[in-house]
């Protein structure tokens, strides 16, 4: 396989890159290819499910669930970045990807992820207000206020990737680069760099040291806020009730840091193996397939929208009031 190169200024600049992915078996490929599709389609389902119901059932028009369906959103837009590229180099035995291509679904990539790490941190202190401050919640969390946190979370995401892809793009890359990844990530891309990439990678630590670091703090000081408070409540239904609203959100929160942070905070040379690939499966497919039936599973007024709208949809009244099933 040769990736097209071009001339320029003693430079050779490269106009394509090659994702080895995973690389087994074409029998295997196939396999791959069918069982990451479900995952694609379901996810997509399930986050567009969500955002729909929460839409339509007027109980959950809440600063809680406006925070969720922005989740469900940004997720069904995060796997998409990556899914199909995937899905199409499976079967195929081409599997470059040209650099702006590669630019492009890093950048989204970038301010997905950022987004994201922002929103959970937002959510968190949704959850701090409810719970530790129940009289002020519905003075405190305005519907002006949840939508200046979700545009900002927004903000941030986009401008950091901005920043980021800025110093990535202007990176040369010699000869055939090869990424050993499935998707255009920055530390595969600093490994294929010809030419010393150490100002973007301090730039890429720093930047990413305050979006992982300041929403995480943000995150635990909210938690540990919540259980002292909790704790404090004299009856055992009482604390189950408010450990009960926060732990879906909790669970998420948990599962999405634990697999990013493995794989973000080891330098860039792990890359080289196949280990951080496999993780970041985790919290790029996975996760995110993950996180709408944590919510339905563990929230009891997402279960009860859920099947009022399963039920609304499976009736139609008549005209003298009756209902058909």
């Amino acid at each position: 396989m040769i990736t097209k190169v071009l001339e320029t200024d003693n430079h050779t600049v490269t106009t394509h890159f090659v994702l080895l992915g995973f690389p087994t078996r074409p029998a295997f490929q196939l396999l791959l290819f069918f069982v990451f599709l479900a995952i694609y389609l379901l996810t997509l389902v399930e986050n567009f499910l969500i955002i729909f119901v929460i839409h339509s059932d007027g109980q959950l028009h809440k600063p809680m669930y406006f925070f969720l369906s922005n989740l469900s959103f940004l997720e069904m837009w995060y796997v998409t970045v990556i899914s199909p590229k995937m899905q199409i180099d499976f079967p195929s035995h081409d599997k470059t990807i040209s650099f702006n291509g590669c630019m492009t679904q890093l950048y989204f990539f970038v301010t997905f992820v950022c987004t994201e790490y922002i929103l959970l941190a937002a959510m968190a202190f949704d959850r701090y207000v409810a719970i530790c401050n129940p009289l002020r919640y519905p003075l405190i969390m305005t519907n002006q206020l949840c939508g200046t946190l979700a545009a900002g979370c927004w903000f941030c995401g986009l401008m950091t990737a901005m920043i980021k892809i800025v110093f990535i793009a202007r990176l040369h890359y010699c000869g055939t680069p090869h990424i050993n990844h499935y998707f255009c990530d920055i530390s595969p891309l600093l490994n294929v760099s010809c030419e010393d990439s150490s100002q973007a990678e301090l730039v890429d630590f720093f930047l990413a040291l305050m979006v992982i670091a300041v929403p995480l703090c943000v995150v635990v000081a909210s938690y540990a806020t919540i259980l002292t408070t909790v704790l404090r409540i004299p009856s055992s239904q009482g604390r189950q009730k408010a450990f009960s609203t926060c732990a879906s959100h909790l669970a998420v929160v948990i599962l999405f840091y634990s697999t990013t942070l493995f794989t973000y905070a080891h330098p860039k040379l792990m890359y080289a193996y196949n280990s951080n690939k496999m993780v970041s499966v985790l919290y790029t497919i996975i996760v995110p397939l993950l996180n709408p039936i944590i919510y339905c599973l563990r929230n009891c007024e997402v279960k009860a929208a859920l099947r009022k709208t399963i039920l609304c949809k499976g009736s139609e009244p008549r005209e003298d009031g009756t209902v058909i099933n």
